[in-house]
């Protein structure tokens, strides 16, 4: 009998612009492991970016603040959470709407939700205004680069 391949980590950072690109590498290095595709690898690097710069532009409205970046999996299913204690999102349904921004004067696309979905398998976000933003991304990898 083989033994299930389990993982966990987690991360704690300021929620500054400068720590967007260390979260999307540890995470993508945390699942190197499980051996993905490049492409998989590119979709997870995206997804953790849009998910923490929203945290830094939306949830803290870049005065700064705590996200937590965790990690996990089991098998070749990975799950990914980044959480934030800021503003929270008033309508969820709304905000994932293609092309909607609450910062179109920073000239925010409004294709971060979007973004996530397409990358990932699985997306769920829970927010409460004046709590903060959980936004959960689940995905199954597909094999090895070979």
């Amino acid at each position: 009998m083989s033994e299930r391949k389990k993982n966990h980590m987690r991360l704690e950072l300021d929620a500054v612009s400068e720590n967007e690109s260390f979260a999307r590498v540890a995470v993508a290095s945390f699942f190197t492991t499980l051996d993905p595709t490049l492409e998989e690898i590119a979709d997870i690097k995206t997804a953790v970016s849009e998910a923490v710069t929203n945290a830094i532009i939306h949830g803290y409205e870049e005065k700064g603040g705590t996200i937590y970046v965790e990690c996990s999996y089991e098998e070749r299913r990975i799950r990914i959470q980044v959480e934030d204690k800021g503003i929270g999102i008033e309508d969820i349904e709304k905000a994932k709407e293609p092309l909607f921004t609450t910062k179109a004067d920073m000239e925010r696309s409004g294709m971060g939700f979007v973004f996530m979905e397409v990358f990932m398998d699985e997306l769920e976000v829970w927010s409460e205004p004046g709590k903060g933003t959980i936004i959960t991304m689940q995905k199954t990898l597909s094999g090895s680069r070979e």
